[in-house]
């Protein structure tokens, strides 16, 4: 590991704290940093315990809103880079799967049709159900290849996406009208579910996707220089491809069912990434978990202050940057 890596790890942790520091003073009603610190400090044992509103507001609403992004955006950079790399796709990203769809059809169900049910979990559950669905069924196109045409999931992907979309879509007109703005907002991708409760199901989201990508980084170093000298070294080409789709897929799930559907994070972070540390996996993936974190958590901040008190959905923020990122690549290739 070089110097030049340290010191990007160094200054990417230092904005990440930073940022994380401004997500929890900034938003609808800014906050002095000093009470935020003081509430920081008391709930880490350094000082007294903070009470009162401003506490409640950092405590139980801010900070796990500013690790829930932390966890979404490091985790669908990890996934990009491991679908960049298995499928040698420039422009694969974790929704591949038809994820995003199956997650709104899932969510869209219970805003419009079934009610909340299950309490706060009710939302999560059903997305991430909608999730697992969709991405079995395009695994399921994929495994009758044995793995061996990447190429087709992209088409696998689209059709699943198309199918959930129009399901989506029927549910929000047989459904209930009034809740067509909380469709719209979930769709758009946004971190307000974020709570003590369903935290943990954002940090195993995050936890698969980067311990898929640091447990398999050797196998795919060896997968840049093509499958043939994959295959000589020893490495199952499509059991690997297959592995690493089916717990990206799972990853993903647990993500998307907490955040809906943010889009361009998993494509972007691992471009970034590549110009920083190159194409070597274990910095790779590491570093695009640091600049996803950074990316989400500077979306969300901004979502929350551009039209405050009103918040954006963090997803047109993401989407916009997206789209400024694609046709930049487009351009220059």
């Amino acid at each position: 590991m070089t110097r030049r890596v340290i010191g990007l790890w160094s200054v990417g942790t230092a904005l990440l704290l930073a940022l994380a520091l401004a997500g929890i003073a900034y938003g609808s009603t800014p906050l002095p940093i000093a009470q935020v610190a003081h509430a920081l400090a008391g709930a880490v044992g350094l000082g007294p315990e903070a009470s009162g509103p401003v506490a409640r507001i950092v405590l139980d609403l801010r900070l796990p809103r500013v690790l829930l992004a932390i966890c979404v955006g490091a985790g669908l950079a990890v996934v990009g880079a491991l679908l960049q790399t298995t499928t040698r796709n420039d422009l694969a990203d974790p929704f591949l799967f038809g994820l995003s769809s199956g997650a709104a059809a899932g969510a869209v169900s219970v805003i419009t049709l079934f009610g909340d049910r299950l309490g706060v979990w009710t939302l999560p559950v059903a997305a991430f159900a909608g999730a697992l669905l969709s991405a079995a069924a395009v695994l399921a196109l994929l495994a009758r290849e044995g793995g061996k045409a990447p190429e087709r999931l992209v088409i696998a992907g689209l059709a699943v996406s198309f199918l959930f979309g129009a399901l989506t879509t029927w549910l929000v007109f047989a459904g209930d009208q009034r809740a067509a703005y909380s469709v719209l907002f979930w769709t758009a991708g946004g971190l307000g579910l974020a709570s003590w409760s369903n935290l943990p199901l954002g940090f195993f989201g995050a936890a698969l996707a980067l311990g898929t990508g640091l447990a398999c980084r050797n196998r795919l170093d060896a997968l840049l220089a093509g499958e043939e000298t994959a295959h000589s070294l020893g490495i199952d080409v499509a059991r690997l491809r297959l592995t690493i789709f089916a717990l990206s897929a799972l990853s993903t799930a647990a993500l998307v069912a907490l955040s809906g559907v943010i889009g361009f994070v998993g494509l972007m972070v691992p471009h970034l990434a590549r110009a920083l540390v190159g194409l070597r996996h274990t910095c790779l993936i590491t570093t695009s978990a640091l600049i996803g974190a950074i990316l989400l958590l500077a979306s969300d901040l901004a979502s929350r202050v551009v039209l405050a008190p009103q918040e954006l959905p963090v997803g047109i923020v993401t989407s916009a940057l997206g789209a400024a990122f694609v046709l930049v690549l487009v351009l220059r290739r």
